[in-house]
């Protein structure tokens, strides 16, 4: 077995381990949401956890972990006698990104519940982190339904597994972990208030704190149990103080005082909903029994909010999450101190993880490093050209609600909200032939494909005789996410009449309706002599909105090659991911300049797409009382439709409509 990295040993990452631990005295916090950049001690921390929650009682040969003490009443290996028992080290499951479902929860075997009417049932990983920890590494990337599934058995303490009238049910409480990196995505935000607490970790910038790190590291790699040996003792003292706290929580007592500080906070930063008021109430309560208190401080209730707000305060994926920590001390001043609970506030935890705040959030943007300074404004307010056929970026409008844009065809990507596919979820469109393992019974077709076989077959009882043959794979018709790839126009003519402004919204906009479907987006602009990849494929929908951003505008408009390197990125990208479907977005106003022959180029580079069978959509930017109708006839080139910004927003879709039915009325 390998022996884990020790948690105290561990430099610096405060707030995460202090998370951590405060899950670990009372996992009713519901769990740790770990945002940062790769590198930074995230997993480490989290495995190295397990190593110091306490023994976990548990029912010989029981494979849901009940305790002894209260087994679970409808345990499916049970029924238990209470008493004796057990010990076993506290578990750590970990949850692959791509696993499936019934891993996830557990699957019945089809065959004999339908032939023999017994639930014969193989648990999955929920029961196996029941009493211990269930990680999910890069949990922005699993797919929504194990998502809510996992969130869902968080919720209710139980997982439920339904199989065309079988159901299961046992107990699944665990401490949950996730980690993340935001440049590979964000999650929704309906799912990021299931996380209790959330810590934003970054590497450190102090020198002798990095050396510190890699020599720790390096001894640890060198010799793994004798770097363990060596934190044992700091080990054993964390591990009896999780211990004392989890015994000293019943006794905490939560006064009205900072009962009102608590709602006061929630209220001031204007969170949704009233989990947030909960979750910081019993990570207060587990502060004060990890400070060995039994009062609530208002400086528990100080740090609650840092950790259990933040993630709860964004109105969309482009906010980045933060507390305004003056605005927090106001509220804390203007509320506390109205009972006993107003006492001398106590130093706070000590010893690992012991305090620290969230930072605060840096405003500046951020942009490459050869992006030359924005110049001073105009007289007119404008930015001023930074040089010869070239202005400064721009900010974006307002953004608004889209028009969907879909590939036509059903696909078989990636789970998501755009175009139709072939998935394991959604409405039952037929039946076929299991390839490998059954997920998902289509129970009609079994029914039919056996019953002609029972006299041969010898039934005599009121059994169906099901053999493997007869089994059917239930076909279903869902949602898939696509590439959306915008290749955006930022040549001078696009500059004019201040409509880069109103481009940079639709993008944006775009780029919204993108998060909430669950694509995968990029970002090529082309301008001046040629084009660049300004954001290759990603899952990050707000960094594609940075670059946007920072995108100047000016010079010649060469449209061909802008077009080039977009069908460069779609053929590297159906190597790595050939399921996903893309979509390309072109944003321009139809214009070809630079070069021989600028517009010829254009349409043989755009015939490429048509091809190849790529969907498209151009959106057309141009505006004045005379239009060329360049857009329309590169749509045509390209086998795409196109649109006006104006027909871009849903709303006016909407309006279209009501005004045809009102004409036909």
């Amino acid at each position: 077995m390998t022996t884990p990295f020790p948690f105290t040993a561990v430099v610096g990452q405060d707030d995460l381990r202090l998370a951590l631990l405060l899950n670990a005295v009372s996992p009713a916090v519901g769990g740790v949401l770990v945002r940062g950049e790769k590198g930074t001690a995230k997993s480490t921390a989290v495995r190295a956890l397990s190593a110091l929650l306490p023994e976990v009682p548990v029912v010989p040969g029981c494979r849901f972990s009940c305790d002894p003490a209260s087994p679970d009443p409808g345990c499916p290996d049970g029924p238990h006698e209470a008493g004796g028992g057990a010990e076993r080290p506290a578990r750590m499951v970990e949850l692959p990104v791509g696993a499936s479902e019934d891993r996830l929860v557990g699957a019945l075997d089809i065959e004999r519940a339908l032939s023999e009417g017994v639930k014969a049932f193989e648990p999955g990983l929920l029961a196996d982190a029941h009493r211990g920890i269930l990680y999910v590494d890069e949990v922005n990337l699993l797919h929504d339904h194990l998502v809510d599934l996992l969130l869902d058995a968080a919720a209710m303490g139980a997982s439920y597994v339904e199989r065309e009238g079988v159901s299961v049910r046992h107990a699944a409480r665990f401490l949950l972990v996730g980690t993340m990196n935001p440049e590979e995505g964000e999650l929704r935000p309906q799912l990021l208030d299931r996380f209790g607490l959330t810590v934003e970790v970054a590497a450190s910038r102090e020198p002798d704190q990095r050396v510190e790190v890699v020599r720790r590291r390096l001894a640890y790699d060198d010799d793994p149990a004798a770097f363990a040996a060596r934190w044992a003792e700091e080990e054993a003292a964390v591990r009896a103080r999780i211990v004392a706290a989890r015994e000293l929580l019943p006794s905490v007592r939560l006064g009205d005082g900072a009962l009102r500080q608590i709602a006061a906070t929630c209220a001031a930063f204007e969170v949704d909903g009233m989990r947030a008021d909960i979750v910081m109430a019993r990570t207060a309560t587990a502060l004060a029994a990890w400070a060995g208190r039994t009062d609530v401080l208002a400086e528990d209730v100080r740090q609650a909010a840092l950790l259990a707000l933040p993630h709860r305060r964004r109105r969309n994926p482009f906010d980045a999450p933060g507390l305004d920590e003056d605005k927090l001390d106001e509220t804390l001043e203007e509320f506390g101190g109205s009972d006993d609970d107003d006492q001398d506030p106590d130093p706070g935890p000590d010893g690992p993880g012991g305090g620290g705040g969230q930072p605060e959030p840096d405003d500046t943007p951020q942009g490459d490093g050869d992006t030359a300074a924005r110049p001073e404004a105009g007289e007119n307010g404008q930015p001023q050209p930074s040089g010869a056929g070239e202005q400064s970026a721009v900010r974006a409008s307002e953004p608004f609600r889209t028009k969907v844009l879909s590939v036509p065809g059903i696909g078989e990507g990636a789970a998501g909200r755009r175009s139709r596919a072939r998935t394991e979820h959604g409405r039952t469109t037929g039946a076929r032939r299991p390839r490998g393992a059954l997920t998902k019974l289509h129970l009609a077709a079994t029914v039919q494909a056996a019953a002609p076989h029972q006299r041969a077959r010898g039934r005599s009882g009121p059994g169906l005789v099901v053999r493997r043959d007869d089994l059917r794979q239930a076909t279903r018709e869902g949602r898939e996410g696509n590439l959306v790839l915008f290749v955006v126009d930022a040549s001078g003519s696009m500059a004019a009449r201040q409509r880069m402004s109103a481009v940079k919204g639709a993008v944006l906009s775009l780029l919204l309706d993108a998060y909430q479907r669950r694509d995968k987006v990029g970002l090529v602009t082309f301008r001046g002599t040629g084009a660049d990849v300004a954001l290759p494929p990603t899952s990050s929908v707000d960094a594609a909105a940075a670059r946007l951003e920072t995108l100047p505008t000016g010079g010649r408009t060469p449209l061909a090659a802008g077009l080039l390197r977009a069908h460069g990125v779609l053929r590297v990208e159906r190597l790595r991911d050939p399921a996903r479907r893309p979509l390309v977005v072109l944003v321009t106003d139809g214009r070809a300049t630079g070069g021989p022959e600028p517009v010829a180029l254009a349409g043989r580079a755009a015939r490429l797409f048509a091809a190849d069978g790529v969907a498209s959509v151009v959106v057309d930017c141009e505006s004045g009382p005379v239009r060329l109708g360049l857009a329309g006839q590169l749509a045509g080139e390209l086998g795409g439709t196109a649109v006006t910004l104006d027909e871009l927003r849903a709303d006016s879709i909407a309006g279209l409509v009501k005004d045809v039915q009102r004409r036909a009325a």
